[in-house]
């Protein structure tokens, strides 16, 4: 979840990035990505497309299973990596279609034969496990942020617990994007500390021409974020209600259902003409580029990309302290985190960076630091795989099928949930 979000993060399809070695024949692998929805584009799917064509690159052969339509498959498939829209997937409770579901994903894996599978999503990890059990494969779930961490929804968050402490197990290895979600994990007994690992998210590169200028004015703040009860647009809208004697200007990226109310606040707040609503874009890192400071106001995350696309432009970042935003973002180094829904302490980190050109420059210098020390592509597929290598070392591949669940009626009973995490 999204992560998580970016609206959609338009990369190059040559990424800036140092290279890795060559994978050798030997060691390619053959992985069947999960995804339960191509839309709305948010921080897994884009995970998911970064490290699927650096693995391309490297020699391995990644296929991308997901439902849906829109750019995002496009996306995958000009970066060439084979995509197999699967018509059942739904994101809510649905039985009957889970059931449908669940055979299409079997079957369809049992014709793929990967050496590995991959879940990114809340769905496709309750369907995924219960697949990879019964076709006897390795499993790797990706958690892009709990759907049961603290903020949820409270029947979701009563549904998805009960739903990870029943088959969580199944999973052969669990990677969660932030500590704060592996520690929420261990402590909420969806994981054994013996499965489950941090690796922090990853992004290619951008070039140079692409990277902010902090210290320019007036000052055009930039938040990233679909309008849904996981973002916490309210807050910093009020937030900035208390600054309209600054000079600032305010792009949102991003669309969803709770828009409409989003902009009826602005307008109640007097800020409207400040504030634009620029829908879903495809040139996230251009609108970055001529932003002076990021803002992510949220109820829950996991680690969200955008922090990581701010940092890597060298933006200053005040964000809210939810899930492994802290891990990002360090504390008056590159920006500041505020405590969830605290609208005061918004407005007075946002103010103190709109009055001082030179504080922005030094935290979004650190950040952009930051980023490349800690957050890079390379750094996340070098991690990745070799957790992926711990999964098929524990579990190797077997030459059974499941012919019967593919071909006739299933026998698991599966179960869904609107489980939607961020990324």
């Amino acid at each position: 979840m999204s992560a998580t979000r970016p609206s959609y993060t338009s990369t190059p399809l040559t990424e800036p990035f140092s290279p890795l070695p060559t994978t050798s024949a030997a060691d390619a692998m053959k992985i069947a990505f999960l995804v339960t929805r191509a839309d709305p584009i948010g921080g897994a799917q884009i995970h998911v497309r970064d490290l699927a064509a650096e693995l391309r690159r490297q020699g391995h052969s990644p296929t991308v299973l997901l439902s849906g339509s829109g750019p995002f498959i496009d996306d995958l498939r000009a970066r060439g990596i084979p995509v197999i829209v699967l018509r059942h997937l739904v994101n809510p409770i649905r039985p009957y279609r889970d059931a449908l579901a669940l055979r299409e994903i079997v079957r369809t894996i049992n014709e793929l034969k990967p050496d590995l599978m991959t879940a990114h999503g809340a769905k496709v990890g309750i369907l995924g496990r219960l697949a990879a059990r019964h076709l006897q494969l390795p499993l790797v779930v990706t958690v892009h942020g709990w759907a049961c961490a603290p903020g949820t929804p409270r029947v979701q968050a009563a549904v998805s617990r009960g739903l990870e402490r029943s088959i969580g197990a199944l999973a052969s290895k669990v990677i969660t994007v932030s500590e704060f979600d592996r520690q929420f994990g261990l402590r909420a007994k969806l994981v054994t500390d013996r499965r489950v690992v941090t690796v922090h998210n990853g992004m290619p590169d951008i070039p140079a021409a692409l990277q902010a200028d902090p210290s320019r004015s007036p000052v055009k703040l930039i938040m990233i974020a679909r309008f849904e009860p996981q973002k916490d647009h309210g807050t910093l809208l009020r937030a900035l209600g208390g600054l309209r004697h600054h000079q600032w200007e305010l792009d949102i990226v991003g669309d969803g259902p709770l828009r409409q109310d989003m902009e009826a606040l602005a307008s109640s707040l007097s800020i409207r003409e400040r504030v634009h609503f620029l829908g879903q874009r495809t040139d996230v890192d251009c609108l970055l580029a001529k932003a002076q400071i990021s803002v992510l106001a949220s109820n829950w995350e996991g680690f969200p990309l955008s922090i990581l696309e701010a940092m890597r432009a060298g933006l200053p970042i005040v964000a809210s302290n939810v899930g492994g935003v802290a891990e990002a973002v360090e504390e008056n180094q590159t920006g500041y985190v505020v405590p969830r829904g605290d609208v005061e302490s918004f407005r007075a980190r946002v103010a103190d960076l709109l009055d001082s050109a030179a504080l922005r420059s030094r935290l979004g210098a650190a950040g952009r630091r930051r980023y490349e020390a800690q957050f890079t592509l390379g750094r996340l597929v070098e991690k990745t795989l070799a957790v992926y290598g711990d999964a098929l070392g524990r579990k190797r591949i077997s030459s059974s099928s499941s012919r019967d669940l593919a071909e006739g009626p299933s026998s698991i009973e599966p179960s869904g949930a609107d489980l939607h995490a961020s990324s």
